[in-house]
């Protein structure tokens, strides 16, 4: 039997809340990834790391991209739509091609609570609602129209059926 670990960061909580369905479904220890040491990441078979996205970067990710692992799978957090998003500029600003090679990652779709937003990150949600409302309408993708209808609110698209692809390709390995 594989040893597995799920390893997270997270910021508002939707990256934690699939770190602990993901290590719940996979029976395997949940870390933050902060009290993780580098070293302790070759203790595993598998590693499952989950960080959030944030101005085209994932939260903590050097941990896992600059330490060995024998076997990681990457899951990201975003307010975009995974099935529809292009991800391939964020994955090619954060890793290197030979750890994209090695590397399968899943994207699931997160949540956020403008109320709880920090003040940097409320600045980002304002500059992006700028930008889509000076986009023509039939331009705008249906992440722009989410932004738009739902700014300042509160959106949760999480769920735990989001999980199931990622928890069925660790069980495979």
């Amino acid at each position: 039997m594989k040893k597995i670990t799920v390893i997270y960061k997270s910021v508002y909580g939707t990256t934690k809340r699939y770190a602990e369905w993901i290590a719940e479904e996979l029976k395997a220890p949940l870390f933050e990834a902060a009290s993780v040491k580098p070293a302790q990441l070759m203790d595993y078979d598998v590693v499952v790391y989950g960080g959030g996205l944030y101005a085209g970067g994932i939260i903590g990710a050097k941990l896992v991209s600059k330490n060995p692992c024998k076997s990681l799978v990457v899951f990201t957090v975003g307010l975009a739509t995974p099935e529809i998003t292009d991800y391939s500029a964020i994955l090619n600003k954060n890793f290197t091609s030979e750890f994209l090679a090695r590397t399968k990652i899943f994207h699931l779709h997160g949540g956020m609570d403008y109320g709880k937003l920090g003040l940097a990150h409320k600045a980002m949600m304002a500059l992006k609602k700028k930008e889509s409302e000076k986009m023509p309408l039939n331009e705008r993708t249906s992440d722009d129209r989410a932004l738009l209808e739902t700014y300042g609110g509160k959106v949760d698209f999480t769920g735990r059926g989001n999980i199931q692809p990622l928890v069925d390709y660790v069980h495979a390995l």
